[in-house]
């Protein structure tokens, strides 16, 4: 069968133009990166209802998974990230043990370095990775938790494909709450150019509704950790808020940002983003047809999700899952109808962290059996490779 590959190609374009977009920022920032801002006193908006999210328009056609996912990397111990190389390598992180491994293109792999200063503790430690290319040096920017706090910090990524290693840390953005749980973590680079980062409450409930925290959010900096002009709060880097514990974003083909979280003991939700906006936590957890708040696009029981890391595909949302042990993937609203999801592989390769599309027409999904909450096979971790084609 052929299959399409749109979805992604636009994911790499968006990628390069990012990269584009940004390189003068990141060269010029090379001397001085600022220190943690935190939101400084928000201008909330005049009405008191979030803002309403319009349905995507011009969405393509809807995919799904191809065949059975094949193993391409094994006896990994609580892997968190991936970040796809534009060379067809990729970075891979251990939680644990703040590692991050290089797997070449031809399989091989290799430590590129540990990234200091990581306290693990409970769902803390090393957690999402990014990468952004400059005119003259490509990034690495990693999303931790320390003694203090959790916080992004970027390093310079030298070597060459298969040879990699990274400098010293310099902080983006730092005070981020942390806890023993929902510490967030994922981060991306958004079609903007703009670093976009998902925080959890800490379990500090009234984090997440307080503006002047960065706990219970999803963020947005520049590459340096400025504050955008352009941020719904002025002075602050807060970008939406009233989440839990956020730990997926994925854009689709018009540009509209989706983000997967847990919720506490009903509901996980898939989220379409707007700045701004308040997704209602912890006065509402799912649908509540509250106007105060945006509701979910589609929600799940707990017990069959616990949604860590998505990908989009073809304006398919691949959602992995934890608790479930299943690959979601759910069609997008379109042409005047709600989303739909249907599982995949449940109870296969039992806790999945993340899906991540790492090029035409291609998934990986990541594992996480060995975290402390799951029953390892002989193999876990691993990473899992299938095909996507168009939906029948």
């Amino acid at each position: 069968m052929e299959h399409s590959t749109r979805g992604t190609r636009r994911g790499f374009r968006a990628w390069v133009a990012a990269c584009a977009l940004t390189a003068l920022a990141l060269v010029t920032g090379c001397t001085h990166v600022p220190t943690a801002p935190g939101p400084a006193a928000p201008t909330l908006p005049t009405s008191t209802a979030s803002p309403s999210a319009s349905t995507p328009t011009a969405l393509t056609a809807p995919a799904e998974p191809v065949g059975t996912p094949t193993t391409i990397m094994k006896n990994l111990h609580a892997p968190w990230s991936v970040v796809p190389m534009p060379d067809g390598s990729a970075l891979i992180d251990d939680r644990d043990d703040a590692r991050v491994l290089e797997r070449a293109a031809d399989g091989s792999t290799h430590t590129v370095g540990t990234v200091p200063g990581v306290v693990h503790s409970g769902e803390g430690g090393l957690l999402g990775l990014a990468a952004l290319g400059g005119a003259s040096t490509t990034y690495l920017y990693a999303y931790l938790t320390t003694a203090d706090d959790n916080r992004v910090v970027r390093m310079p990524l030298t070597g060459s494909a298969g040879h990699r290693a990274f400098g010293a840390p310099r902080v983006v953005i730092a005070g981020i709450p942390k806890g023993v749980f929902h510490n967030g973590g994922r981060i991306a680079f958004g079609p903007d150019g703009m670093l976009y980062i998902t925080t959890g409450d800490g379990t500090q409930t009234s984090n997440a509704q307080n503006l002047h925290s960065l706990g219970g959010k999803i963020l947005r900096v520049t590459p340096t950790g400025a504050v955008p002009a352009g941020n719904p709060f002025p002075g602050s880097p807060v970008y939406s808020y009233g989440h839990r514990n956020p730990q997926g974003l994925a854009w689709d083909s018009t540009g509209q940002l989706w983000a997967s979280e847990f919720g506490q003991d009903t509901w996980d939700e898939l989220n379409r983003i707007t700045p701004g906006s308040d997704y209602g936590w912890p006065v509402v957890e799912g649908i509540a047809h509250d106007r105060r708040f945006v509701d979910p696009v589609y929600q799940w029981r707990t017990d069959v999700a616990s949604p860590s890391g998505i990908a989009i595909i073809d304006d398919t949302v691949f959602m992995a899952s934890l608790r479930g042990e299943r690959l979601w993937v759910i069609d997008l609203p379109r042409n005047g109808q709600p989303a739909r999801a249907k599982a995949y592989y449940s109870g296969e390769f039992g806790r999945l962290r993340l899906a991540v599309a790492v090029g035409p027409d291609t998934l990986w999904l990541v594992t996480n059996n060995t975290d402390g909450r799951g029953t390892p096979a002989n193999g876990d971790d691993r990473i899992l490779r299938l095909t996507v084609g168009p939906a029948r």
